[in-house]
């Protein structure tokens, strides 16, 4: 019974030894991908080594050079005595070529096991995913609410060069509140934003998010709304509070207000109302025939300017037309250089 269990284990462990090899020299051959940077340095440090194990030998007469190779000698003689060479040869660069293998293996298992305790991803497939997203084409992403972060979520799949250009005229909410007790930009479209872009742990991201149910003055509030309204506080500026922000969550690509102005939305309606503020336009109803912003023309953002002339794709939306996508395109810089980009690939508006 004993035997027979033993012979169980080691034909399954056997068998597992198999499945894996595939899958583990696949990996090897993956270092050799085009566009990881690993050929050549891994080559400049082999000459390195060469280069500085002969430049010790000069330094001291030769000698180590002569005691080398008189034991590479006495070693291969005592291997060819044991074995002919044809055999041999073959045994010993097999052996060098799995002791190298296990070795790097082995280097490349712990530096993975550091970078990621708790992950089963390869450090290769983590490089190559990096080198992918960071080589994606440049896409603009312009609006505000729920559907631009949804978009976003999807796109950072694609690329890593990503740049959502927020509009800054929420009045509603959390960010309203905020808006009229601390003097700063909304900051609530602008989290949802990082949140979708967060390339950081899922905690992280579930905290910037989280909304108090209870408290003094804290009900309804995000920890994020706070926590970009103390680091507008703190920086001076919401621009410089969204990129702090952006470090903590490591996302990918960046964030940006379309304005730093205190932006307020206006609407006519077709029955003759003038409606004051971005939250009252979405309820009050009825036909909007005009809309602007107080103060009118207020100075894009430099940085989301040189995001759009840098641009490959340009995406306006998803969301509402009247309160996400077109308070953007109130920013005169912004709407003129939107559709006149001279190198742009594509560009779509989605409602």
């Amino acid at each position: 019974m004993p035997i027979g269990f033993i012979r169980q284990a080691l034909n399954l462990m056997q068998e597992q030894s198999r499945r894996r090899t595939p899958h583990r020299v696949n990996q090897w051959f993956k270092w050799l991908s085009p566009g990881l940077s690993v050929k050549r340095w891994f080559l400049m440090s082999m000459a390195g080594v060469v280069l500085a194990s002969l430049g010790f030998a000069i330094w001291s007469g030769l000698t180590p050079v002569f005691w080398v190779l008189e034991l590479v000698r006495s070693a291969l003689s005592l291997i060819t005595n044991i074995m002919p060479y044809y055999i041999s040869g073959p045994v010993v660069m097999i052996s060098g070529l799995l002791l190298l293998l296990w070795g790097q293996s082995r280097t490349v298992g712990s530096i993975t096991r550091v970078l990621q305790p708790e992950g089963n991803e390869e450090l290769v497939d983590l490089l190559l995913a990096h080198r992918r997203l960071y080589r994606g084409p440049k896409i603009v992403v312009i609006g505000g609410g729920t559907g631009l972060s949804t978009l976003l979520r999807g796109l950072k799949t694609y690329s890593a060069n990503i740049t959502a250009i927020v509009t800054v005229a929420d009045d509603g909410g959390s960010s309203g509140r905020l808006r009229e007790e601390f003097g700063v930009l909304p900051p609530g479209d602008i989290r949802n934003c990082l949140a979708a872009l967060a390339d950081e742990e899922k905690l992280l991201t579930e905290l910037f998010q989280y909304r108090f149910s209870a408290g003094d003055g804290l009900t309804g509030h995000s920890f994020g709304n706070l926590f970009l309204t103390a680091m507008s506080e703190i920086t001076g500026d919401l621009e410089q509070a969204v990129a702090a922000s952006s470090k903590v969550l490591a996302i990918r690509g960046q964030v940006l207000p379309a304005t730093l102005s205190d932006v307020r939305l206006w609407a006519e309606l077709a029955d003759g109302r003038r409606i004051q503020g971005e939250s009252k336009i979405t309820k009050a109803g009825g036909k909007v025939v005009k809309i602007g912003c107080t103060p009118a023309n207020p100075p894009g953002l430099p940085a989301a300017l040189k995001a759009i002339e840098d641009a490959d794709y340009i995406i306006m939306g998803p969301g509402s037309l009247y309160t996400s996508v077109i308070p953007n395109l109130l920013v005169p810089e912004i709407a003129r250089r939107s559709p006149q980009h001279r190198y742009l690939k594509y560009m779509c508006v989605i409602l």
